[in-house]
């Protein structure tokens, strides 16, 4: 198994399928996954179902829907915490990737991609959480060989530095 940095400006369909692997409904937002595919994407997403009114997918935990028309089978939705502190942010952060990788070898998936979940809007140190998405990546890696790849997605130069900080 190995991990890898990915560095894109990609089109729509790569954003979709990579850097918003992080979000579905949380205190009544839809993520954008949800509002700019198709119609079967965003049928899917409606149709997680609620674990309380208005969120379908509580913060550190995941969801799967299919990828449809995207590049990947499959989207792994996860909501990672708006940054308050480390003590209070950082267990959430954990849960977040920890709830994803597993959902990824529950529905038999070799690879997945992470974006630096939490770090844009959320406010989460881009230094800090890179730290621990790459050290979460590594534990579940040493336990988990079916899992062959996991990608760090950087959409701008600032995220691939953080995240090969993180992996020395």
């Amino acid at each position: 198994a190995g991990m890898h940095t990915y560095c894109s400006h990609a089109d729509l369909s790569a954003v979709c399928a990579l850097k918003y692997i992080n979000f579905l409904f949380q205190d009544s937002i839809m993520g954008d996954i949800c509002l700019t595919r198709a119609q079967a994407q965003l049928a899917a997403c409606r149709d997680v179902p609620e674990v309380r009114p208005g969120v379908r997918c509580p913060t550190g935990e995941a969801r799967i829907t299919p990828g449809f028309d995207l590049p990947a089978r499959h989207v792994i939705h996860t909501v990672g915490p708006v940054y308050r502190s480390a003590e209070r942010s950082a267990p959430l952060l954990v849960a977040a990737h920890r709830s994803s990788l597993a959902l990824a070898i529950e529905h038999d998936l070799a690879e997945i991609a992470f974006p630096a979940i939490s770090c844009g809007v959320y406010g989460y140190p881009l230094d800090e959480a890179c730290a621990i998405a790459v050290r979460e990546v590594k534990a579940f890696l040493a336990e988990h060989d079916e899992m062959e790849k996991v990608y760090f997605v950087a959409f701008g130069d600032d995220v691939k530095k953080a995240y090969q900080r993180a992996m020395e």
